[in-house]
């Protein structure tokens, strides 16, 4: 029988959806038990994922995947659901896009943070947008750009946008241009309706963030992959509530710090924590506001493990 390799463009749990190299989509399902070496995670495929599938039924439209080919890189957080497994939430991406709100919805630094090592850990260029700027007021703009100006000192890239003014909606969309991109954040931050600015056709739902919570209510139930322009692709996951970090010794975490991560050889210790050890540099950075309080309480928490949604 002929295979075919193709691009995982939708999962929805048992079954995907895959293009083929000609842009047909086929209905696919899994050959057996897959299991990735080393890897203990709740989805075996991811969308973004390439696969190598065969025919089975041509007038259902069906495919069986029998196998995946080797990622470049993907983005990770524990499951919600099952103890000591991971949930990969897309793979092989350009970057990584995460939108964030400071007020309704708030997305906590805390989040930030962890998002940030999540995607430093493999390399994974990551954006932050910063949406819903007309709902700000002055002291909360102000708040905003000291946030921003935090994150732009370590090296990331910052944006501000409102998808429902059209601020920024083109640099937005230029961001995108000629890449595979994920977009994550929690529901409500307005990743439909930027999406929906950017790419009209799409139409993805959006829904209002209940006042009674504060929060979003989900309208994505699975991740699923978009061709918005030629070579243009973004992934659109679902609203993430928290993200624990998966298969992440401790001693490795201060890596994915970008600015702890350029002074790690100056300790008085090779295996420092950064926490009671004497003679750390991380420790001494942080009383010289070198490094942010907020980042290393951030560090502090992934280290002891502590709750996700923060």
């Amino acid at each position: 029988m002929q295979t075919q390799t193709g691009l995982v463009i939708r999962s929805t749990g048992s079954w995907y959806e895959v293009r083929n190299d000609d842009g047909h989509i086929y209905r696919a399902r899994l050959k057996g038990k897959f299991k990735i070496q080393g890897l203990k995670v709740t989805n075996p495929i991811a969308v973004g994922d390439r696969v190598q599938f065969e025919l089975e039924d041509e007038l259902e439209n069906t495919v069986v995947i029998t196998d995946i080919e080797p990622r470049e890189n993907y983005i990770i957080r524990k499951s919600v659901h099952k103890t000591g497994h991971g949930h990969i939430l897309a793979a092989n991406l350009d970057q990584a896009v995460l939108i964030v709100t400071l007020a309704f919805p708030r997305t906590s630094l805390g989040f930030i943070d962890r998002f940030l090592v999540t995607s430093e850990s493999f390399r994974i260029p990551t954006t932050l947008v910063f949406n819903k700027a007309d709902i700000l007021k002055d002291e909360a703009l102000d708040y905003q750009r000291e946030i921003i100006d935090l994150y732009e000192k370590i090296g990331y890239d910052c944006l501000e946008t409102s998808a429902t003014e059209g601020a920024n909606v083109d640099v937005f969309r230029n961001l995108l241009d000629q890449k595979i991109s994920l977009l994550a954040g929690h529901s409500g931050v307005g990743k439909s309706s930027l999406v929906n600015a950017v790419a009209p056709d799409l139409q993805l739902r959006t829904s209002e963030v209940s006042t009674f919570a504060n929060k979003g209510v989900h309208t994505t139930t699975f991740a699923e992959m978009f061709e918005i322009a030629p070579d243009t692709y973004i992934i659109d996951t679902p609203g993430i509530k928290e993200l624990g970090l998966a298969d992440m010794a401790k001693e490795e975490i201060s890596h994915y710090f970008p600015e702890m991560r350029d002074r790690l050889n100056q300790c008085r210790f090779h295996n420092c924590l950064h926490i009671n050890e004497p003679g750390c540099a991380i420790k001494e950075a942080v009383g010289n506001e070198e490094i942010a309080e907020s980042r290393y309480w951030s560090y502090i928490g992934m280290v002891s493990g502590e709750d996700n949604r923060k």
